[in-house]
């Protein structure tokens, strides 16, 4: 069995609303080994963005440990938190959130202004990872010139410019029609299976959870295994 790249012990994750308690993740236990590829499904409201979250750093739970390649991320602060997500986590969400005044090979960059890469080291990086996602002719192109499936492919390669251990991608081909849904999910698979990447992909697409190699459902901030097809 591969060692584990995250551990998640007891994590419960409480939100209070007025007087109301709401508990949306309850003492989840979850290993993820090292080249994992898992896709955690479930109704809205089940927790699995908040899941997602707390693997990456954005939100702490409300109790439990969580371990991240050695790192107890449950007892960081905000800026350690900032630091290690910067080198150590990629995300990739539904919507590219890139910017529309910088061009492919800038938006690849802006996380490695966060490290200490020179300007050539950034742009010889964000070249590699532009490069891995089959975008090297569009990097002087500007968001608004891609395509829908390209500007994804840009957000991935934006995402493993730092060479991340753990990539995390919240509905990442929910805006996407099935064609080029399927091509990021291949893409997904390749980094995975190529490129050494853990990836924990959330979905409510259950063609797009079956191009992961495991299948996780969440239910009342409860997890239960399923096969993935």
């Amino acid at each position: 069995m591969s060692e584990a790249l995250a551990n998640l012990q007891g994590v419960s994750r409480v939100y209070q609303k007025g007087k109301e308690r709401v508990e949306v993740l309850h003492e989840l236990d979850l290993i993820i080994p090292v080249g994992d590829f898992l896709a955690i499904m479930g109704p809205s409201g089940s927790g699995k963005t908040t899941l997602l979250n707390i693997l990456g750093g954005l939100d702490q739970p409300s109790g439990g440990t969580v371990t991240v390649g050695g790192a107890e991320l449950s007892s960081m602060s905000n800026n350690q938190l900032s630091h290690w997500r910067s080198t150590h986590v990629g995300f990739v969400f539904q919507f590219y959130n890139l910017l529309p005044v910088l061009t492919a090979q800038k938006n690849v960059e802006l996380p490695l202004l966060l490290t200490n890469f020179n300007a050539k080291e950034r742009a010889e990086r964000a070249g590699i990872a532009l490069d891995i996602v089959g975008l090297s002719d569009r990097a002087k192109h500007l968001p608004r010139e891609l395509s829908g499936g390209e500007e994804q492919r840009v957000a991935i390669a934006r995402a493993i410019v730092s060479d991340p251990a753990l990539l995390l991608c919240d509905e990442p081909t929910g805006d996407l029609d099935r064609e080029k849904a399927d091509d990021i999910l291949k893409l997904l698979q390749v980094l995975n299976r190529d490129h050494g990447k853990t990836i924990v992909m959330v979905t409510h697409d259950a063609q797009a959870a079956d191009f992961a190699t495991r299948t996780l459902h969440v239910d009342k901030g409860k997890l239960e295994s399923r096969a993935a097809a």
